[in-house]
């Protein structure tokens, strides 16, 4: 396997930016991979994500958002998560003009959340969703629940979640994974948080193997 290149593409608004793992054999599909709202496409999640799926032929474009090429720190502005969607749909269309089979759509928190309510109005834009720490509600919050697009999603998706995550209990997300139509599964990660055990220079080894073979069942 290739390691992974800078990409740019400034011919749409927003641009396309990030990093591109090249499988050494193809498999013809296409993933794509969106930061939370306070890290960025070199996210060691993201980072470890994409050379597994690289490694069994996935080409994996680790994106950064909008937001994130406008300024280096800081969370998102709100009202300007439309514009970041927008760059998740420009990143669908580059790779579209090279990828011959499906394309697969994901993200850590923030990223995740942009990914299901682009979906949700654009059902036929991926083939599937990978999600990761899907933000249910702020921490501490419960009752601000992000479920408002969900009962729209049509597209399969896999959601990754840790039994401590603040932003969402297990049983929380169970029951808002019935509001979709579309197939679901859920990983739950024992004992992990909102970064599902990558922090710093901690790393849960197995992880990217075990979102690996599930994304490929729910997809199957």
């Amino acid at each position: 396997m290739q390691p992974p290149i800078v990409f740019v593409d400034n011919a749409l608004d927003p641009a396309v930016r990030g990093s591109l793992h090249s499988p050494a054999n193809p498999n013809g599909d296409a993933l794509i991979l969106a930061h939370g709202a306070g890290s960025n496409c070199n996210a060691p999640l993201l980072v470890a994500l994409s050379q597994t799926f690289a490694e069994h032929g996935y080409t994996v474009l680790r994106c950064d958002l909008p937001f994130r090429q406008d300024r280096k720190t800081g969370p998102p502005f709100p009202g300007n998560a439309e514009r970041d969607r927008a760059g998740l749909r420009n990143a669908i269309a580059v790779l579209g003009k090279s990828i011959a089979g499906r394309i697969f759509l994901g993200g850590h928190s923030y990223g995740g959340r942009q990914a299901t309510m682009l979906c949700a109005a654009e059902p036929d834009l991926v083939s599937g969703l990978l999600l990761l720490s899907y933000p249910l509600h702020p921490p501490r919050k419960p009752e601000q629940l992000r479920i408002q697009h969900l009962p729209n999603l049509q597209t399969p998706s896999l959601f990754v979640h840790g039994t401590r995550d603040p932003f969402g209990s297990i049983e929380e997300m169970t029951k808002a994974l019935h509001l979709i139509p579309a197939k679901t599964d859920l990983l739950k990660i024992e004992g992990a948080g909102h970064d599902l055990g990558f922090k710093g220079k901690s790393q849960v080894q197995e992880l990217p193997a075990r979102i690996l073979a599930a994304f490929q069942h729910c997809q199957s």
